[in-house]
């Protein structure tokens, strides 16, 4: 969910304004998974606009404290949100790790790296949140490693009804300073796309395993 109408129209902006996001309903870009996408997220763009990595250090700070009070550590999941959970981490002057897509094939075999301790909280700083599935593989092996997750922070989520329905399995609570509807409102507002590609966007967002076919 995301936690601040302000804040996510804010971020929304932010991200369309440095090309973090990029919107091309007639070109539409090809994902990992093979899914056609009329957008493309990219928010390491970020951390390259030392106002806006502000911004977002702070967004993050406030939020962690208000909803899940203060952890023990916090947590980026790699590698998308090594930086920002490294300066969030910095903001609450609290200890850092990351979590690994795979472990480590050779020296420690490490999955979490840094230092934390079995019974310590934990919340986990991620990017972007799609279908959910590397986010909480993420939480899985803090658990595993013996921390508690208090829940996860996101700068922006597509808000697929697969990944809410994966969180909620998951038990994780989810937090996230934007997300799709308020960008491509903001898009729209702010002259980004036009009707007819407002639309296409709104359609992709149904059902976009298939949406080009």
């Amino acid at each position: 969910m995301i936690i601040n109408k302000d804040t996510a129209e804010n971020v929304a902006q932010i991200l369309l304004q440095i090309k973090a996001v990029k919107l091309s309903p007639t070109k539409p870009f090809t994902w990992a998974s093979g899914w056609k996408s009329p957008i493309y997220c990219d928010n390491r763009v970020s951390l390259s606009y030392p106002q806006t990595r502000t911004f977002l250090r702070q967004q993050f700070s406030a939020q962690i404290l208000e909803h899940f009070g203060k952890p023990d550590v916090i947590a980026g999941v790699a590698t998308g949100a090594i930086a920002i959970g490294a300066l969030v981490a910095e903001e609450l002057g609290l200890p850092f790790v990351y979590v690994r897509s795979a472990a480590k094939e050779h020296g420690l075999g490490n999955l979490v790296e840094g230092f934390a301790t079995k019974g310590q909280s934990v919340v986990v700083i991620e990017d972007l949140i799609s279908t959910g599935g590397s986010s909480l593989k993420a939480v899985e092996a803090l658990r595993e490693y013996g921390c508690i997750v208090k829940g996860m922070a996101a700068i922006f989520t597509y808000g697929f009804e697969k990944s809410e329905k994966a969180f909620k399995d998951a038990k994780c609570n989810l937090i996230t300073l934007s997300d799709y509807p308020t960008l491509i409102k903001k898009a729209f507002d702010q002259s980004f796309v036009n009707a007819k590609e407002i639309e296409q966007l709104k359609e992709w967002r149904k059902k976009p395993d298939t949406w080009e076919k």
